[in-house]
């Protein structure tokens, strides 16, 4: 259904330290990276879609979060919520909601919720039985 995402960062570097954590911590490997246009792509190692990519925004403005827009990104396990969070955290992201169980969307829903540096808002989350 989705062939690639695209986030805009207006700190390329700063971005893809951040990014490269996270990636990192839920086990996908990085397609490419070109500092000079720039961007980078990220992508599951058994797949070559979708992929995650960050850049500066091709019509040359700031890049900025909207209000409503989430990307999800989904781990294996609890610990790695966890790990991702800090990870992230460790980088520059804000928290936006800690890791915990949030049982209001199901039982086994364990996620935790980050701006990136350009106000951008993720979650990383699990689904299954601990």
């Amino acid at each position: 259904m989705i062939s690639h995402l695209f986030i805009g960062v207006n700190d390329f570097d700063q971005g893809f330290e951040l990014y490269s954590a996270l990636m990192r911590e839920l086990g996908h490997q990085l397609k490419f990276c070109d500092r000079d246009k720039p961007w980078a792509a990220w992508m599951a190692p058994d797949a070559p879609r979708p992929l995650l990519i960050i850049g500066e925004p091709y019509n040359g403005k700031a890049a900025h979060g909207g209000n409503g827009q989430m990307i999800a990104l989904l781990a294996r396990d609890r610990p790695t919520v966890d790990r991702a969070y800090a990870g992230a955290i460790a980088c520059g992201a804000t928290c936006e909601g800690p890791p915990g169980l949030r049982p209001h969307y199901h039982e086994n829903y364990y996620g935790a919720y980050i701006r990136d540096l350009d106000g951008n808002k993720l979650c990383v989350c699990c689904h299954a039985e601990p």
